[in-house]
C-alpha cells in the first residue's frame, strides 16, 4: 500500500458516519470535541460560519466549502456568529440514531425559520484509534479549510456530490457504498490538502516529505515492503540520495531517523496484523521483517508496553466488549 493509504488504514477504528442536514435560520449548533475522532463538514446548499471553540474569528463556509477537523476538536456551525448556540441535533459521531448502521442518514429538517434561508450541510466523522496516531495528521492543523475553486481538484467535489446523493436518496446497497464513499472523502481531502500546501510552497513536516521526490520515493518503498532487510544506505538508493544526505534529509522532514521510523511503522504494521488476523506469530514477524520470533516479541513490547500475544488478546477482548482496541 501507499503511505496515506496505509496511514489510514492502521488508523482507523470502527465505521466512519455520516449525514445531510437541511438547516432553517435561525439556527446554531455546538459539535462536541470527540477523543479519538475526525470530523468533516461540507456546505451543498447555502452558507454558513464555523466557529471555533477558543472564540476565534469564524469561518464563513460557502457552497462547494470543505472543512476537515483531524483532531477531533469541538466546534460550532450557525449560519450568524451572533445566533445562540443549541446542544446537538444532529452529530454523526455523538448521536445514537446512528450507533446501528453504517453511516447513511437524511436528518431532514432543523430549525423553525424562513423556508428561504437554507442551508445544506454534509456532516460526518471517523472513528480514529489516538493509541495508533501517525505523525502524518498530526502534522496537520486544527482546522482545514478547502475552499471551493472552480476546476480545481474535481475528484474531491465527485466524491462530495456521489455521497451527498446516497444520503438524499438511499437505495439499494447503500450500507456498502456509503463507507467506502467516506473512506474516499477522507482520501481525497488530506491528498488535496497536501496538493495545496506542495502548490504554495508552504508546506512542512509530513506534507513536504511526500511532496518531496527523494524522500516520498523512500517512504513509499519501505510502506510497500517494510519486510525487506532495508538500511540507510538501500532506502538512500531508492531515494537516489547518498547515505549521509539521506538520513539527514529524511529526518529533517519526516521528524525521525529512517530506521528509527522503519521500527515504529513495522511495530504498528504488526498491532494491525495481531488484531485483524489470527496468523501465527512466527508470520506475523516475518511479515515485518523479524526473522526471530524472540527479537520481534521483545521489539513490540518496547514499542507496546506489552508482548504480542498479550497484546492480541487484549484487542480481542476490547472488541468483543466493543471499547477502543
Amino acid at each position: 500500500m501507499d503511505v496515506l493509504s496505509d496511514v489510514i488504514a492502521a488508523m482507523r477504528a470502527g465505521e466512519p458516519r455520516s449525514a445531510r442536514v437541511r438547516w432553517h435560520a435561525p439556527w446554531g449548533q455546538r459539535f462536541p470535541a470527540v477523543r479519538g475522532s475526525a470530523g468533516f463538514q461540507v456546505v451543498l446548499q447555502g452558507s454558513c460560519r464555523l466557529i471555533p471553540p477558543d472564540g476565534g474569528v469564524p469561518v464563513t463556509l460557502n457552497v462547494g466549502d470543505v472543512v476537515f477537523l483531524p483532531h477531533g476538536g469541538g466546534y460550532a456551525l450557525a449560519d450568524s456568529p451572533g445566533t445562540p448556540l443549541t446542544g446537538p441535533a444532529c452529530d454523526p459521531l455523538n448521536d445514537s440514531r446512528f450507533e446501528d448502521r453504517y453511516a447513511s442518514a437524511s436528518v431532514g429538517e432543523v430549525g423553525d425559520g424562513s423556508p428561504q434561508a437554507v442551508t445544506v450541510t454534509l456532516c460526518g466523522g471517523y472513528r480514529l484509534d489516538p493509541g495508533r496516531a501517525h505523525p502524518l495528521l498530526g502534522d496537520l492543523p486544527e482546522i482545514v479549510h478547502l475552499p471551493a475553486r472552480l476546476g480545481h481538484h474535481p475528484e474531491l467535489r465527485a466524491a462530495v456530490d456521489l455521497l451527498g446523493g446516497e444520503l438524499d436518496a438511499p437505495r439499494l446497497g447503500v450500507d456498502t457504498i456509503v463507507p467506502a464513499l467516506l473512506d474516499m472523502l477522507l482520501l481525497y481531502i488530506l491528498r488535496t490538502w497536501f496538493d495545496e500546501q506542495s502548490e504554495r510552497g508552504t508546506a512542512t513536516g509530513w506534507a513536504a516529505a511526500l511532496a518531496d521526490p527523494a524522500i516520498g520515493a523512500a517512504l513509499h518503498a519501505l510502506h510497500r515492503d517494510p519486510a525487506l532487510p532495508w538500511t540507510v544506505e538501500t532506502l538512500g538508493g531508492r531515494a537516489g540520495l547518498s547515505r549521509a544526505a539521506f538520513s539527514r534529509r529524511f529526518t529533517a522532514l519526516v521528524g525521525r531517523p529512517p530506521l528509527t521510523y522503519l521500527t515504529w511503522w513495522r511495530m504498528t504494521a504488526a498491532a494491525r496484523l495481531l488484531r485483524e488476523s489470527d496468523a501465527p506469530l512466527g508470520e506475523v514477524a516475518a511479515r515485518v521483517g523479524y526473522t526471530s520470533e524472540f527479537a520481534f516479541a521483545n521489539a513490540f513490547k518496547r514499542e507496546h508496553g506489552t508482548p504480542p500475544g498479550g497484546y492480541r488478546r487484549r484487542s480481542r477482548a476490547e472488541a468483543r466488549s466493543g471499547a477502543p482496541a
